[in-house]
This record gives C-alpha cells, structure tokens and sequence, in this order.
C-alpha cells in the first residue's frame, strides 16, 4: 500500500477526522486527501463522511488492502482474486529483483506442490508466496521451509485447530493427520549464495471439505469459517520474526513436530530410508536411527508409519 495512503487509513480508523486536518498532517492537498479515501473505498474499505469529517467504519474480508492495514512485517502484499500459481507469480518478481513481496490470491487455478503433484486451490483459501533476498549459502535455504512451518502452525493453533508439522513441509491435523497446509520452497543462486528465495503456503481456509482430497482437511471444517486477512497477517509476522532469528526456528519446529519420536520411512534419491526420526538439524536434516546406524536425510517424501 502506497505509504500516504497507509497514513490516511491509520488515521481514519482513529477518527473522525476532517479533511483540512489530514491534508495539514500529511502534508498533501485537500483534494489529494479525497482521492485516497476514495481509493480506499474501491479496495472495499467502508469509509463514512460525517459533520467531524472522515472516519472508517468497516475494512474488507480479504485482500491486498485489508492484510496491509496494521501489517506489522516487512512485506509488500500483491493480490489477485484468481491466479494460475502465486509461486509461479514470485518468481517472475525475483528474476525482475524485487524482494520482501507476498503474492497473495484467493484462488488459484494451476497450482503444484512438492514432486510437480496438483495442488486444489479453490476460493476461500489462503494461497500465499513470498519473496525472500537472504544473504545466506543455498544449503541453508531449508531453513525457509521449516520457518514457514512454524509460522503457519502456530497460527493455525492459536484458532483452536489441532496441527502439527510433519517433515519437511506438511501441516496435519489431528489423529488422522489430514492435510490442512503444503509449503513449497523455490530459490535461485549461486555456488556460495542465494540469488532469491519463494516460500509458497497453501492454506485451506473457508473451503468445504468436499473441495479437498479425503486425505486433506480445511479451517471450516475444524473450526468454522475464520478471518482471513487476520490469519494472514498472523502468519506473516511469525515469519519475518524467523527469518531474522534463524536459531529460534529449530527449538520451535521440534516443539510442534509429528515427525520426531516417529517410525518414518523416507524416500530419498539415493533410496529408502527406515526408522525413527530422533531430531532435525540446521538447516533442517531429518536424523533417523536405523538398524545401520543415524542417517541425516535432507530432502525426501516422508511417510509416518505405525510403530513395530
């Protein structure tokens, strides 16, 4: 949100509050003042005119507008109602040198998650990608991953829903473990440095449980239909606290963890790995102790299996 804009509307959620006095403490012109508050009424923002002046009475559901207005987190949101793919989205901004930018929708209509597998992405979700420029080696990279992770799940949690993260990049729910949210990590770079970095959140939010596979769950069906710009924001400021704290992820990941303490089977390039998942190291190794000793896989599909 353009920044005179974003002042306006602060302004106007504490008001009321005239034109002349805004135009004064803003140092813009009266008629400057009317177009921003118009432009805020278009991004479905409710602003009433009264005899003290302006004062905003209600803010959208959903969108670009209504995750900025009190965002406290370094990012510029981009929105669209429909997209083929947020990721694919960010990636065209990181290749044109854009950085701290969240692509948001409410819908996508071409979405992948992980091993080039169909993401359902219908209305009412949460479906977010965010462009990162860390100045971090590309083996470092995961962590990204497990951040959103964690960003997500306490989110989530804090709504009442009972989630948990299974490694590397999944959000479960409950004793079925049902699927409420894929990441998907992206990045660009060099040998000793990342060029940019695509975290992509899929969340079903206000979604009917017939919309998703069986294996999978949405917010309305644990919880009812939720705030979404709220969640959103929510979600965003979790992560850029972790992004700019990397020794906090891990402790946090394993504090929410349905992995740890597991018997896993792990599907890696070089094979099969097979036992129990003991811990996760920077940047977000799985160790598992098996009949042959500790392995430390970094990437894989990994499946939860019932203990022997």
């Amino acid at each position: 949100m353009q920044e005179t804009r974003r002042r306006v509307l602060e302004a106007l959620a504490d008001g009321p509050v005239s034109g002349p006095e805004l135009a004064t403490e803003l140092d813009v012109s009266r008629a400057a003042v009317w177009k921003h508050a118009e432009a805020l009424r278009e991004a479905d923002f409710s602003i009433e005119s009264c005899d003290d002046g302006y004062i905003l009475t209600d803010v959208p559901e959903f969108g670009g507008a209504a995750v900025e207005f009190g965002l406290d987190a370094a990012f510029d949101i981009e929105y669209h109602d429909s997209i083929g793919s947020t990721n694919d989205r960010a990636r065209e901004l990181a290749s044109e040198g854009a950085g701290d930018v969240a692509v948001l929708a409410d819908e996508q209509t071409g979405a992948r998650g992980r091993l080039d597998r169909e993401w359902s992405s219908p209305s009412g979700g949460i479906w977010l990608s965010l462009v990162c420029r860390p100045d971090l080696p590309p083996a470092q990279a995961p962590i990204y991953t497990l951040a959103a992770a964690v960003a997500t799940t306490e989110a989530v949690r804090d709504l009442g829903v009972d989630a948990a993260i299974k490694w590397p990049n999944d959000v479960l729910v409950g004793p079925e473990e049902k699927k409420l949210v894929g990441i998907l990590t992206e990045m660009e770079g060099e040998a000793d440095r990342v060029s940019w970095v695509v975290v992509g959140i899929g969340l079903n939010a206000n979604i009917d449980a017939g919309e998703v596979p069986e294996t999978a769950t949405t917010l309305r069906e644990e919880v009812g239909d939720i705030e979404r710009a709220e969640l959103t924001q929510a979600i965003l400021e979790r992560f850029d606290e972790l992004r700019n704290d990397p020794e906090a992820v891990l402790p946090a990941w394993r504090e929410l963890s349905s992995t740890l303490g597991r018997r896993v089977r792990v599907e890696t390039p070089g094979g099969e790995v097979v036992g129990e998942a003991v811990d996760v190291e920077f940047p977000g190794r799985l160790v598992v102790e098996t009949d042959a000793g500790e392995k430390r896989v970094s990437a894989g599909d990994c499946e939860h299996l019932r203990p022997v």
